[in-house]
């Protein structure tokens, strides 16, 4: 039984069986489907964010086109949001689990305002926590975070409370910052011209050649200090982990679309040395280009 399924619960239905538990500013709800099952309808009264914990789901939001939603994968919807699923594959032996964190809206409000008070953004606005779709992956940092506080929820201790108000917190800043690198890096796609959304397309044209601080910094006119502050305030990584996940991400691309060899994609996304972009790709995707590449092939 997996970890976020407490033992000994209730299986009322077999599909989107429920399992809630409630805190002063969250609510957390575990669903569980043991057979496949279409157009499922499901609705929240307070902002949610939704992350897939195992198996698979087809998802149908608005009018927008649908999507698989994986394990690894979360999405942030607005209250009142009609949600409509398919389960293609949900058995009793591979069960479809996923969580649904309700946030309560002045929480996000008050975190809101503290950013922006502490740490103002620089060039887009205020800090704020989308109200429209947003689908991604999880970085490490929010995957550690949605399992933390499944186990506070769950945890039968006097202050369970306060620690999970304290990773709601951090939850909802580093969700600001994974909209706001989102929001930037398409601008940057886009053309924008203002700061670190040039300095983004200057990282992503230039993936293959050596990058330093001194040369990113000159580039958006800013002081070194100013530059590396800004940037990792806006965009919740350093620069150089931010170089590193564009070289990645166009290395899965280059390995997914092209013939051009392990090697060969390693020099174009600037691992100048085999070894060490092995290890840092395996670091990343939990498997190595060449395996990557291989998987790609026999599910095509």
């Amino acid at each position: 039984m997996s970890s976020y399924i407490q033992p000994g619960r209730k299986l009322e239905t077999l599909v989107e069986n429920r399992t809630y538990y409630e805190l002063e500013h969250a609510a957390l709800n575990i669903y569980e489907t043991h057979q496949h099952a279409d157009r499922v309808t499901l609705k929240f009264r307070q902002p949610v964010l939704a992350s897939m914990l195992q198996g698979k789901k087809v998802m149908h939001l608005r009018d927008r086109p649908s999507f698989d939603f994986h394990p690894g994968e979360s999405v942030v919807l607005p209250s009142n949001e009609l949600m409509v699923i398919d389960f293609p594959e949900a058995t009793m032996e591979h069960p479809t689990h996923c969580l649904a964190l309700e946030i309560e809206e002045q929480q996000i409000i008050d975190v809101c305002h503290m950013l922006n008070e502490r740490a103002p953004r620089v060039d887009h606005g205020k800090w704020t926590v989308s109200d429209d779709f947003y689908h991604f992956t999880n970085d490490v940092a929010i995957k550690q975070i949605l399992n933390r506080m499944i186990f506070l929820f769950m945890e039968d201790h006097p202050s369970k409370g306060l620690f999970a108000n304290m990773m709601l917190q951090e939850l909802l800043i580093r969700l600001m910052q994974t909209q706001s690198r989102f929001q930037l890096v398409e601008e940057a796609k886009n053309g924008s011209q203002d700061r670190l959304s040039h300095i983004i397309r200057y990282i992503q044209q230039h993936l293959s050649d050596p990058m330093s601080i001194e040369e990113l910094s000159k580039e958006a006119c800013m002081s070194q200090s100013h530059f590396f502050r800004t940037f990792k305030q806006e965009m919740g990584m350093s620069p150089v982990d931010f170089i590193l996940e564009a070289r990645i991400e166009k290395a899965r691309e280059l390995l997914a679309e092209t013939d051009l060899s392990v090697k060969e994609v390693g020099y174009q996304t600037g691992f100048n040395n085999l070894s060490y972009f092995n290890r840092v790709f395996k670091r990343k995707e939990d498997q190595t280009p060449t395996q990557f590449r291989k998987k790609g092939v026999a599910n095509a």
